[in-house]
């Protein structure tokens, strides 16, 4: 299934105008989506529910009506094949209209399902440019066993593919807008709105998870599908974008090590300590280190060669000790991912007043790192000891979700920001410059 947003002039009920293309990004480690279900899936359910019917039992008559009018609209949510379905949906609809025995009403029931699962299926494809740092979190496509069981077991079938089809509340008003700018003569920002849903397909609709957003810099926290906090962070700079990412925060680490990227030890660090001596080093509790483990051996300055490390020809490993300069500040969340990003206190809280926060060299800092903490703990966040790397499980694993949404609800209405990463053009949805987002953290 191609996850192109494509042109669609004539809808019978809605006249939808151009959207963008969209490239799924070499960098997304996740399932590939599941090819459309075979005939004898199909055949095998009914002849489990003994040919049941699930869209012409009692009660259900406007299920039809409304799954036509979902086929028929989700080309903008990347679905190519929806209007040719929405078609078939019609003829099944008129068929069994028209009256005929039992065998001809199933048939056109197995038409409405086969639109269903493949509709569904579309909407739990991986979401172009993200990483999936936890299987937890990675889309799981559902099986036509369990889409039609659930459909066929729904007091409400017409309830049931409204939320289905909505996926979480960001995600049906963004739908909503692209709908309408589609309608536009010109398309208006359809492009852009529909960029936006393929990022907000990855959130859940309820539970407890943390929200990030690149693209306005803020960080909201979930609880039943509904945020319940929120703050500023500071994010990567177009040098080192902050990628997407969805994954679990499993513990918070107090008076953490700042583990120095490459390019600030050699562009600054290697440069100052051959101006002005290893004191430079002692001064800002710099250590050259054998790894990053947790016993970590710790090497004598006297050993580098510092003009080779300024010239990129010689690399070594340098974390900061905890304490006031250090630039993780008092505590970090870890999750897993291939490009290192974390979400971390900071010192430097004067960014935070500024309204372009794409500041970093990758990783997210916090407005109020404590406040997450206690959040996330669901308890008074603090230190047990003074020590480095004091690592405190969290009751349970927290998912978090790193993405980028240009346009958002605010009180019922959508607003579009400021693309700042460029990933609203066509085809670049996600992308980021692999093996510089390195866990920096500054």
């Amino acid at each position: 299934m191609h996850r192109n947003h494509l042109i669609f002039a004539a809808l019978t009920l809605t006249a939808i105008g151009p959207a963008s293309a969209q490239t799924a990004s070499t960098q997304t480690a996740v399932p590939v989506i599941a090819a459309p279900a075979a005939v004898d899936d199909y055949s095998r359910f009914y002849a489990a529910s003994k040919d049941a019917p699930i869209w012409f039992r009692a009660g259900q008559s406007d299920a039809g009506t409304l799954l036509v009018a979902i086929l028929r609209r989700s080309s903008i949510e990347g679905f190519a094949r929806g209007p040719q379905l929405a078609a078939d949906v019609e003829a099944a609809l008129m068929r069994a209209q028209g009256g005929g025995d039992a065998a001809t009403l199933i048939e056109a029931d197995k038409v409405l399902s086969r639109a269903w699962v493949a509709y569904v299926q579309a909407l739990h494809a991986p979401t172009p440019g993200m990483l999936y740092g936890e299987k937890w979190v990675a889309p799981v496509v559902p099986t036509t066993f369990a889409i039609l069981g659930k459909a066929l077991r729904a007091p409400s079938l017409s309830d049931h593919l409204k939320a289905v089809s909505d996926v979480n509340p960001i995600y049906a008003a963004l739908r909503e807008a692209a709908v309408k700018e589609a309608a536009m003569v010109d398309g208006g920002q359809s492009a852009r709105y529909a960029a936006n849903l393929e990022r907000a397909r990855s959130i859940p609709a309820t539970g407890k998870f943390v929200l990030v957003d690149a693209a306005t810099a803020r960080l909201w926290m979930y609880e039943d599908g509904r945020p319940v906090d929120s703050m500023k962070v500071v994010v990567g700079k177009l040098d080192y974008r902050t990628p997407m990412v969805a994954s679990v925060i499993w513990y918070t680490t107090f008076n953490p090590y700042w583990h120095v990227p490459d390019h600030l030890i050699r562009q600054t660090i290697a440069k100052r300590v051959q101006e002005r001596g290893e004191a430079y080093l002692k001064q800002n509790g710099y250590q050259i280190v054998a790894d990053f483990g947790d016993n970590a051996q710790v090497l004598p300055a006297s050993s580098v060669d510092w003009k080779a490390v300024a010239a990129g020809t010689s690399r070594i490993k340098m974390r900061q000790l905890p304490g006031p300069t250090n630039s993780m500040g008092k505590m970090k969340f870890n999750f897993a991912n291939p490009e290192g990003i974390y979400l971390h206190d900071t010192p430097t809280k004067a960014y935070f007043a500024q309204s372009n926060r794409a500041l970093s060299n990758g990783c997210i800092r916090l407005e109020d790192a404590k406040r997450l903490g206690n959040w996330l703990m669901g308890r008074e966040a603090v230190a047990p000891t003074t020590e480095a790397e004091q690592h405190v499980q969290l009751p349970k694993g927290i998912p978090v979700f790193v993405t980028y949404l240009t346009a958002q609800p605010h009180l019922g209405e959508l607003a579009l920001v400021r693309d700042v990463y460029g990933w609203d053009v066509p085809g670049a949805s996600g992308r980021f410059v692999a093996g510089k987002a390195t866990g920096a953290g500054s």
